[in-house]
């Protein structure tokens, strides 16, 4: 990644990883707010006339269209970010998601106005899915471009952090409201975590603005490198790297969405452990996320970072056969003993995962070539993994091991696209040293 001529100073740096954390945070807890809905709630309440695995599958569906509207909130976020600058493209991602997201909060339900009510709620999850395409990628750029070069890969962890804290957050949440009887949690208890979003907004807001812009961008804006159309800049001269992106971005968005909604539907449902509990669980998970991300990011910082999320994806694949051993026993001490030994070698990678697609572009189109990598990765991948593995685990009678070739395959593809993209950038690196 480009180095600034601008001399970063310790609190410039900790006000950009700040507020790219804490409005990375809040647009995580919308989406996973909706992933445990979807998984607990959305079926009943949005598509009661159906049988309920088909429900499921339908609100999974619902699930996935956020996931379609990514990338072209991140080629048009891009696009603005690389052209217009980070900062103020973050801001409008932030409101546009708060708002979505509150408003899913309001919605009447299926009996109260018929199959309306189905549509807004796909209308809205693919304003979420708009908002969520500009937010990350901006947000790493925000945190890396603002942080001294040795800093960089705790700054992109920080980043990461946004998914665990949302988690955290989102499940806490869930927890309180699910101590409610079931008529009331399924009538008005899910809606709380929604409507809260508003405020959180809000805090968001007020810690955002007072981030300064990157001086990466700034530098080539003085250079006049900002190019008019990034987007076709980025597809016309590092496809390459676009494709390897979205290969190695895989388990990074697909595993939260595997745990947090189909496993917890999955659990909840045919295997009959406690809802409460299940979620408990989770939060657990999330809460080891949050203390192990910035400890491998120091990891890295020691043997790099490729290294590092290497490491940590050989280690998920050799832990894939107990974990579904696991899960076919229905046991949630074994599932929480190999769902967390798990996390520790996926979120090594994915705490990695920011800094290391910022590094493979330059900055003139570096907002454009993130967002585009990581956002159709999301779209084929990671909010597709409730609905494939649900699919999966209907068709073949209910396999655990049929889900488990899935996940392990999942790892597979992202083992093989963090391989491929670094050795792009080491060559990136020697043609750098060569000139």
């Amino acid at each position: 990644m480009a180095t600034s001529h601008t001399e970063i100073s310790p609190t410039r740096q900790r006000r950009s990883m700040l507020g790219a954390f804490v409005g990375t945070a809040i647009e995580w807890y919308d989406f996973y707010i909706f992933g445990t809905a979807a998984a607990l709630v959305f079926g009943r309440v949005f598509y009661p006339d159906v049988a309920p695995g088909a429900a499921l599958l339908a609100s999974f569906a619902t699930f996935w269209v956020g996931f379609l509207m990514r990338p072209i909130g991140g080629l048009v976020f891009g696009h603005f970010g690389d052209k217009l600058g980070r900062k103020n493209v973050l801001v409008i991602t932030l409101v546009m998601m708060g708002v979505a997201t509150t408003l899913i909060g309001l919605l009447p339900t299926f009996a109260q106005i018929g199959m309306l009510a189905p549509i807004l709620l796909v209308v809205l999850r693919g304003l979420q899915g708009f908002a969520v395409g500009g937010e990350w990628g901006g947000a790493v750029l925000l945190a890396t471009e603002n942080a001294r070069a040795e800093k960089k890969g705790l700054a992109g962890a920080w980043v990461q952090q946004g998914s665990p804290a949302g988690s955290i957050l989102a499940t806490v949440l869930f927890l309180i409201v699910g101590l409610l009887p079931d008529e009331q949690f399924i009538t008005w208890g899910w809606r709380i975590p929604f409507l809260l979003s508003a405020i959180l907004v809000i805090v968001g807001l007020v810690i955002r603005v007072k981030v300064e812009e990157s001086p990466d961008f700034v530098a080539a804006k003085q250079k006049q490198e900002v190019v008019s159309a990034p987007v076709l800049v980025a597809l016309r001269t590092a496809p390459l790297l676009i494709g390897l992106g979205v290969l190695a971005s895989v388990m990074g968005i697909s595993n939260a969405y595997f745990s947090n909604t189909f496993l917890l539907a999955w659990t909840t449902g045919s295997l009959g452990i406690d809802r409460q509990l299940m979620l408990n669980i989770l939060l657990g998970m999330a809460i080891l996320q949050f203390i192990w991300q910035p400890i491998a990011a120091k990891i890295a910082e020691r043997f790099g970072i490729a290294r590092v999320m290497l490491a940590g994806l050989v280690f998920s694949v050799l832990l894939t056969v107990p974990y579904f051993l696991a899960i076919q026993a229905a046991s949630p001490v074994w599932i929480t003993v190999t769902l967390y030994a798990t996390i520790l070698g996926s979120t090594a990678y994915y705490a990695l995962l920011a800094t290391f697609l910022a590094s493979a572009f330059p900055a003139r189109i570096r907002y454009s070539g993130v967002s585009l990598a990581y956002q159709l990765c999301a779209t084929v991948f990671g909010g597709s993994t409730p609905l494939v593995a649900q699919w999966i685990l209907n068709s073949s009678g209910g396999s655990v091991w049929a889900v488990a070739v899935f996940y392990a395959v999942m790892i597979l593809i992202t083992l093989a696209g963090v391989w491929g993209l670094q050795r792009q950038i080491a060559r990136k690196v020697e043609q750098e040293m060569a000139a």
